[in-house]
């Protein structure tokens, strides 16, 4: 009976760490703290559903990092219940550390969503490449057969 419950937990486990959801697993008689897996798992999928929802709908960077907060509390959750509930419930070491890896790419995109450096680099662009000005007066344009050559000569120069 316990080893139909171990292979089951795994499973779940294992589909927990490939994105798949708990329901992909079918648990057994299992003990009740091992049943909170799949409490918490549930939980931490609907908060991550709300921060792909948030950014497929391009809501403030203030909104993302809020729910990003609440994703990674959630990530957090079930790690701690995987290293604490690893003996009885019979979790793998390999899916501790896919989970603990994954956890840090969520911190690591969290703390971007919620950086307040706006200040990004400035994207070259043609006219700083060749090193023509932004914007054309008297001094920078020709006359003749320059840029806004007219009939009676440059309109920026008058």
């Amino acid at each position: 009976m316990k080893r139909g419950f171990a292979g089951s937990f795994r499973l779940a486990v294992a589909a927990f760490a490939l994105g798949m959801g708990v329901h992909a697993a079918s648990a057994q008689m299992a003990p009740e703290q091992c049943n909170q897996f799949q409490t918490l798992t549930a939980d931490t999928q609907k908060k991550a559903n709300a921060v792909q929802t948030a950014m497929k709908a391009k809501v403030d960077r203030k909104q993302i990092c809020a729910l990003m907060n609440n994703f990674v509390t959630a990530e957090d959750a079930i790690i701690k219940f995987l290293v604490a509930n690893k003996t009885w419930c019979g979790v793998p070491d390999q899916m501790i550390t896919i989970s603990k890896t994954n956890h840090e790419k969520s911190l690591k995109f969290r703390t971007a969503a919620c950086s307040e450096d706006t200040a990004r680099p400035k994207v070259p662009t043609l006219s700083d490449a060749i090193g023509t000005p932004s914007v054309d007066s008297a001094t920078n344009t020709k006359t003749g057969h320059g840029t806004f050559d007219t009939l009676t000569g440059n309109p920026l120069g008058k």
